[in-house]
């Protein structure tokens, strides 16, 4: 309800903005027809209503920047209270039952896996939004190390693995050929996040079924080029680049809506460009998977 009546007021500002835009060129053009003969009114009349229109235009556009940006804001704040508000009723009634009657040792610890599980999944929320508060402040990494990008990368798959209950066959790796060193200057931790960020995202886009392909390589003697191939729900092209915006998340139709923040991508974005590299997404439309890639230079920029 609350998005329907916004898109209403976007419609009206817009429609609004346009109307008084037309209706002050109408005038400005009547207006300068009937004194035409009057050289310096004339050229004073011109400069006074263009000055009207350009303002009324610009100024639709800042209401309408305004109202998608508390529109992004709310669905932010809505997404990250369910991400803290869900696993700490979850954590609260395990500790309840727990404190309440005796529970068997095998039920004990699977409840205290559970509790762990719902911890990580705070934790994970917590340090996505102080990072995308931090990225948005920091616009190179602090101290730049040479780092082997490909143990980097090897470590994250490793970790997803472990942490979605993937084996191989749900989310392979082809690391660079020996030989070729992907080694990148820059923040090894920030790295780090921006490739774990890649694939927790093509899992979480991979409703009927992980498959997941990640793929390094050392494209020539500037870049180093990591590919994250999924075969999940897809994306529209119009939202190719949409999805790397702050607080931006892909609409699936028919479907319920994807857990998450809208901070993922964004942060992946930040760390590429601070890098000196960059990020894009490549999709055939809805059902039809995504492709991620990130670029990194291998000299300091």
């Amino acid at each position: 309800m609350r998005i329907s009546s916004r898109r209403k007021a976007i419609a009206f500002f817009l429609t609004f903005g346009v109307c008084l835009a037309a209706v002050a060129f109408a005038v400005g053009s009547g207006w300068i027809i009937l004194n035409w003969e009057e050289g310096l009114k004339v050229f004073l009349g011109i400069i006074f209503f263009g000055a009207i229109v350009a303002g009324l235009v610009l100024n639709t556009i800042f209401l309408v920047r305004e109202i998608r940006r508390n529109e992004q804001h709310d669905s932010f704040i809505n997404a990250v209270t369910h991400e803290l508000k869900t696993p700490i009723a979850s954590i609260r009634l395990y500790l309840e039952t727990l404190q309440r009657r005796d529970v068997e040792e095998a039920q004990r610890r699977e409840f205290y896996q559970s509790m762990l599980v719902d911890t990580d999944r705070l934790m994970t929320t917590v340090e996505q939004v102080l990072k995308a508060g931090a990225l948005a402040q920091k616009k190179s990494p602090a101290h730049r190390l040479p780092v082997d990008f490909g143990a980097v990368v090897g470590e994250c798959v490793a970790l997803a693995r472990t942490r979605h209950h993937l084996g191989p066959a749900n989310l392979a790796y082809a690391p660079a050929p020996e030989g070729e060193r992907a080694e990148v200057l820059g923040d090894p931790d920030e790295l780090h996040t921006a490739v774990t960020n890649l694939l927790d995202n093509a899992v979480k886009y991979s409703p009927d079924g992980v498959h997941i392909d990640v793929q390094l390589k050392v494209s020539d003697k500037e870049s180093v080029v990591l590919r994250v191939r999924d075969q999940g729900a897809g994306i529209a092209k119009n939202e190719l680049k949409r999805i790397f915006k702050r607080f931006y998340r892909v609409r699936q139709r028919g479907r319920a809506r994807v857990k998450g923040t809208g901070l993922g991508l964004f942060i992946v974005r930040s760390i590429a460009r601070s890098h000196g590299g960059r990020v894009f997404a490549q999709s055939e439309g809805a059902g039809k998977g995504t492709t991620v890639t990130l670029e990194l230079p291998r000299r300091a920029v």
